[in-house]
This record gives C-alpha cells, sequence and structure tokens, in this order.
C-alpha cells in the first residue's frame, strides 16, 4: 500500500488504511466495505440533531437530522465504499465542537476540534473548504483568534500531504468545468438555502444557525466552481458536507412551518401536511433509483458483461485511457480470455491500481498482430489523455483498424474494432 501511494491516490491514503483495517478485523465483503459509510451517516444525522438543538431549539434539531439522510446525495454515497460519508460525520462533529468552543472557550476544546477537523481533511484533503466555512462563521461572531490557532495547525498538519499530492495532480486531470445542470443545481440550492435562513431564528448562543449553516452550504462549492477556469475541480461528491447546512436550513424551515401549523386553523394545517408528504413522495422514486446498479455511473459488473457478451476467442483488448484497467477488478474471470495488449505488469503485480502498460512502439506491435480490438473508452466528448502511450492506441487504431460495432454501459464505450474486411456485429450492436 505504502508504495502504491507513493505514485497513486496518495489522498485517499488513510481511508485505504482504515479500510485495511476494517477487512482484517472482518472480511465481510461488500457489507464490510459499505457498513462504515452507513454508521457514518447515522453519526453524521446525531451530530446534526445536536447542532439543531444548539442552534434553534428541539424541533429544529430532529427535523434537520431527519432530512439529512433524506437528501438524494446523502443517500448516495451512504451506500458506497469511498471515504465522504466519514468526512460528512467527521465535519458534523467538529462543527459541534465549534459551537461549544465560541460558547464555552477552552484549550481541550480547541485541540479537539482541530483533531477532528484534522483527521477529516486527511480523509481528503478538499475537507479544508469546510475548515474555510467555519472560518466565515466565526469571523463573523468575532471569535477568531482561538479558531485561527486550532485552523493553523490543522493547516500545518495537512501541509505535508497538499504538497505531496501535487506530484499526482494528473489524476483529477478528467474533471470537466461544471456543466449548466451542475451551475443551476448549486444555484438553487443556494438561493433555497438563502430562503429558508429567514426561518432560522434567534441566536441561543454567540452564532445563529444561519451563520454556520449558510457557509458550509455555500462557500465550499462556489469556491471550486469559480477555480474551474483556472483547473477543474469541482466534483459534487468532494462537497458532500455542505448537506450539513442544507439540512440544518430545512429543519429550521420545517420547525416554523410546525409552530405556524399548530396555531392556524384547520385547513392551514392540512395544507402543510399536504405539502410534507408531497416532498416526502418525490423523494420515493429518487431513493428507489439510488439502490439500482444504473445509478451509478460506472457499473463494472455490467460494463464486464457487455465485454463477455462481445467478446470472441483471440480477441485483443485495450483500455483506452489505462485506468479504465480498474473495471476489470471487480469480475476478472470475465476477461481472462481476451488478451490485454497494452498491459505490461498487473495491478497486483506492480503496486498500482490500474497495472503498468508498455511502451508505446510495443503497445503498436501487440495491436497489429489481431485481426479484432476491443477498446473499453469512455464516452464521446470527454477530455482523452495526452500521454504517448494513449496517443498510440488512438492512432494504430484509427490508422489500421475500422469500427464495426459500438455500446455504451452506463459511462463506458465499448467498441469493437476490426482490420478491413473482418467486421461481423452481433444482437444489440450499434454498427459504427
Amino acid at each position: 500500500m505504502w508504495h502504491t501511494l507513493g505514485h497513486v491516490d496518495v489522498v485517499h491514503g488513510l481511508y485505504y488504511l482504515i479500510m485495511r483495517g476494517v477487512f482484517g478485523l472482518w472480511d465481510g465483503g461488500l457489507v464490510a466495505l459499505r457498513l462504515p459509510s452507513v454508521l457514518a451517516v447515522a453519526a453524521a444525522a446525531v451530530g446534526i440533531i445536536r447542532l439543531g438543538q444548539r442552534l434553534g431549539g428541539t424541533w429544529t434539531g430532529l427535523l434537520a437530522g431527519l432530512v439529512f439522510p433524506l437528501l438524494p446525495p446523502v443517500q448516495r454515497y451512504a451506500q458506497e465504499g469511498r471515504s465522504y460519508a466519514l468526512i460528512c460525520a467527521l465535519i458534523t462533529w467538529a462543527s459541534c465542537l465549534l459551537v461549544s468552543n465560541l460558547s464555552r472557550p477552552g484549550r481541550r476544546g480547541w485541540v479537539a476540534y482541530g483533531a477532528v477537523m484534522l483527521t477529516a481533511c486527511l480523509l481528503h484533503e478538499f475537507a479544508v473548504l469546510m475548515l474555510l466555512a467555519h472560518g466565515v462563521t466565526v469571523f463573523r461572531a468575532r471569535l477568531a483568534r482561538a479558531w485561527s490557532i486550532a485552523a493553523g495547525g490543522v493547516l500545518a498538519g495537512l501541509l505535508p500531504l497538499a504538497a505531496f499530492s501535487t506530484t499526482q495532480s494528473a489524476q483529477v486531470d478528467w474533471i470537466g468545468t461544471p456543466d449548466v445542470g451542475e451551475v443551476l443545481g448549486f444555484a438553487a440550492t443556494a438561493l433555497l438555502g438563502i430562503a429558508f435562513a429567514r426561518f432560522a431564528g434567534r441566536a441561543r448562543g454567540p452564532i445563529t444557525l444561519s451563520a454556520l449553516a449558510l457557509p458550509l452550504l455555500i462557500l465550499p462549492s462556489a469556491l471550486l466552481m469559480l477555480t474551474s477556469p483556472l483547473h477543474p475541480l469541482y466534483v459534487d461528491r468532494y462537497v458532500l458536507a455542505s448537506a450539513i447546512g442544507f439540512a440544518l436550513l430545512a429543519g429550521s424551515m420545517l420547525d416554523r412551518l410546525r409552530r405556524s401549523a399548530r396555531g392556524s386553523g384547520t385547513v392551514q394545517r392540512v395544507t402543510c401536511a399536504v405539502a410534507l408528504a408531497a416532498v416526502l413522495a418525490t423523494l420515493v422514486p429518487v431513493s428507489t433509483a439510488l439502490r439500482k446498479p444504473g445509478s451509478r455511473v460506472n457499473d463494472a459488473v455490467a460494463i464486464a458483461r457487455a465485454v463477455q457478451d462481445i467478446a470472441e476467442p483471440g480477441d485483443g483488448l485495450l483500455f483506452m485511457p489505462s485506468r479504465r484497467r480498474v473495471w476489470t477488478l471487480a469480475r476478472p474471470d470475465s476477461f481472462r480470455s481476451l488478451s490485454d495488449l497494452a498491459l505490461e505488469q498487473t495491478p497486483v503485480a506492480s503496486n498500482t491500481l490500474f497495472g503498468r502498460e508498455l511502451p508505446p512502439d510495443r503497445i503498436r506491435e501487440r495491436i497489429l498482430t489481431g485481426a479484432r480490438v476491443i477498446a473499453v473508452r469512455d464516452l464521446e466528448g470527454q477530455p482523452l489523455d495526452t500521454n504517448a502511450r494513449e496517443a498510440v492506441k488512438r492512432s494504430t487504431l484509427d490508422a489500421y483498424f475500422e469500427e464495426c460495432a459500438s455500446r455504451t454501459v452506463t459511462q463506458a464505450r465499448i467498441t469493437v474494432y476490426a482490420r478491413p474486411g473482418h467486421c461481423r456485429t452481433g444482437p444489440g450492436d450499434r454498427p459504427g
């Protein structure tokens, strides 16, 4: 693992270490892989209840804690074996410590806050955006000195990881600029949060609920989107913890509706109940869809089956780009009958995630030895890797082969190439 992190995925090193420990204690397959995320979302919901109670009252906390796990992005990453749910839990409890420290300052409390925030940042360095959101909160409350010391400690602890991760920055070259849907989605969520903030009520301590929640909701996503023209880095999961802010604001709004309904007539109460039922009803199809394999942009099992269906004995196999070889790891038996034309060393043998590939001239030679090649590629329109190995794959296929058929499976494009005159298409294939 140490050797692997030296050249790839160092930003996920702490999470890999944690999961290695989990599987060391219990090798429970997919349940063991996903259970920490499930428990983390539960822990985050409890922390949000506590935050809401401190800043808005008992019902605000309870309703916010119920809203949080119902949010579609949270539901998704509660199911996945990734670090983002754990980061959400840590940011939530760091926020609890922040609120406590602002009410009753103490060295131990600030040390605990710094330790929890640093752990979140070491799980993924973009969690530092949540630290900046906390900074906006404390500066608005004019209580910045102790927080600044704790934040300085977090940044100092994160600096070695951040500096070394810049040597692996090519890993995020696949990220494109936010599309219109992502920008509009963020804008709508931010405006909704600002509208909900009107119902947050008065401060129950040194800060208000909206002073904590709005920076968490808006600042991290806004910063990543604004830096996209320089280097695109916005991915929704990187700022999943922003959902904490939305849940708190939604909880305060629902509490206000609850109190209004109690003091109003039967018609108003029924209207509020119907509106709440309608919101919950709209979440049902979303929740159901999120629990199906098709909801994942990279369904490795479906990709493996599609390759198996289209392949013939003796076919060559190319991954374009090479990082797509990771799709074989879920069901390696589906690819054993195919010859991986670019592979020099397997992921296991090379201590890498995607294996080590041959030099460009050797890749070209191996491609030209066969009559048919199956290329597992990104969808059209995705950024193309410009390194020599990927360039030679594309140029050789374009010059000596013709595209016979193509299938799209989630985010994979599986294309059959053959020498001129050797094309054969099967059922379900789209001629090239």
